[in-house]
């Protein structure tokens, strides 16, 4: 399967991020928090993805730019599941992942703690692990 992370996995449409924030589903796993809502994307990919982390909590935008950059290397590396389910379904799926920990973390705590988030969230979209 191909492994990269292009362009077109970015979710750009403000209509589609409001629509999530009034309409979507959410699941807390700390130290993140997923909104997500199945819809139809402009695009013919299984999902489109925005990644952030507060200014409120990282001041330096170098901060919140490596945490969204080790947060953007874990999802790719670990969608497989997530898009294989969606394409089987024949479902689109807007995602916005926010990373809500006050402490800058590291590659290793992203990487738990990102996949226990893609587990629930394969969960609540019932598909098999």
């Amino acid at each position: 399967m191909n492994q990269g992370f292009g362009k077109e996995y970015k979710l750009c449409s403000r209509k589609i991020i409001d629509a999530l924030f009034s309409e979507g589903e959410g699941i807390k796993s700390y130290p993140f928090m997923i909104r997500y809502q199945i819809t139809s994307l402009p695009k013919e990919i299984p999902f489109q993805i925005v990644i952030t982390a507060p200014k409120r909590n990282f001041k330096r935008a170098v901060d919140r730019n490596r945490i969204k950059r080790l947060m953007r290397e874990v999802f790719r590396k670990n969608r497989q599941e997530l898009e294989e389910g969606l394409k089987e379904k024949n479902q689109q799926l807007a995602l916005f992942i926010m990373y809500t920990g006050r402490e800058l973390p590291d590659y290793d705590l992203i990487e738990t703690k990102l996949k226990k988030a893609l587990v629930k969230l394969n969960q609540a979209l019932h598909i098999e692990n």
